[in-house]
């Protein structure tokens, strides 16, 4: 599909206020404006999905501490499995309660020819919530800024180091930051999901995606964003990352009191 038009909200009033004025007065709650002075230049970041009652606080802990270019690359979940494997959205806008968000033309074309990976496809991310709940932390964040959403249903760590290494040569010499929307554990005890997401954490912290994908596959973490994550951290190491930090860990019994069958959330940010 070769896309174009607007592509209208899929989950607010769900995952986050349907009104602009109630959005915009969470937002201000979940971004801590202390953290303004700190701010820094990152090139990727690692921020949770689900509705903002629950990860929101997370997410908006690493939004706060960067200081986001004027394009950002959104690596999401293929959470329903239609579309291509690396789905590069068509659309020429997305639209939030806090108006529309330009898909940036000349970087998408510029991936689509890097790699034969990257296919335009604009069904993958339509109703893709891992996407659409970070766009209005980024128009908080950095007002004006441009979007190019990737919907990740890859699986092959070949393909997905590839990914990043194509992502990467855009990253040079741009204005570019690369954000991975991935949860963590699902539907664990709060101990054990800790006990095995900093297991995935530490490789993050020590920018090794090979590492990320193994520990997650040989030790069956349902992390759902495992994909993104490192397409995000082959991406930032072959620009030229050399470090990275965890800026929050939480779960999901932390709001309901449910400690039996928690989510995981954790942020992170590279440069």
């Amino acid at each position: 599909m070769t896309g174009g038009g607007v592509r209208p909200p899929a989950v607010a009033g769900h995952f986050y206020p349907a009104g602009p004025r109630p959005l915009e007065r969470e937002l201000a709650g979940l971004v801590p404006a202390t953290a303004g002075a700190a701010r820094r230049r990152v090139l990727g970041l690692l921020a949770p999905h689900a509705g903002y009652v629950y990860s929101g606080g997370c997410a908006g802990q690493a939004y706060a501490r960067v200081a986001l270019t004027p394009t950002v690359v959104v690596l999401g979940v293929n959470h329903r499995g239609a579309g291509a494997e690396l789905a590069v959205d068509g659309h020429d806008f997305w639209q939030t309660p806090l108006g529309q968000v330009e898909v940036d033309p000349g970087l998408r074309q510029r991936l689509l020819a890097t790699s034969p990976l990257f296919r335009l496809d604009s069904e993958a991310g339509l109703q893709e919530h891992s996407l659409e709940v970070q766009l209005p932390f980024i128009q908080h964040a950095r007002p004006g800024a441009r979007i190019l959403p990737v919907t990740v249903a890859a699986w092959r760590l070949e393909d997905l180091l590839a990914a990043g290494t194509a992502l990467a040569s855009l990253l040079a010499g741009q204005e570019v930051t690369v954000v991975a929307s991935s949860d963590m554990s699902h539907y664990i005890p709060a101990a054990r999901a800790r006990e095995l997401d900093f297991l995935a954490i530490e490789c993050m912290l020590q920018l090794d995606p090979e590492g990320l994908y193994r520990v997650v596959r040989d030790r069956r973490i349902s992390m759902c964003g495992v994909a993104p994550a490192v397409i995000m951290l082959q991406a930032a190491r072959r620009a030229g990352a050399t470090r990275s930090e965890l800026v929050c860990y939480s779960h999901s019994g932390e709001v309901s009191g449910d400690l039996d069958q928690v989510v995981g959330y954790a942020s992170l940010v590279v440069w």
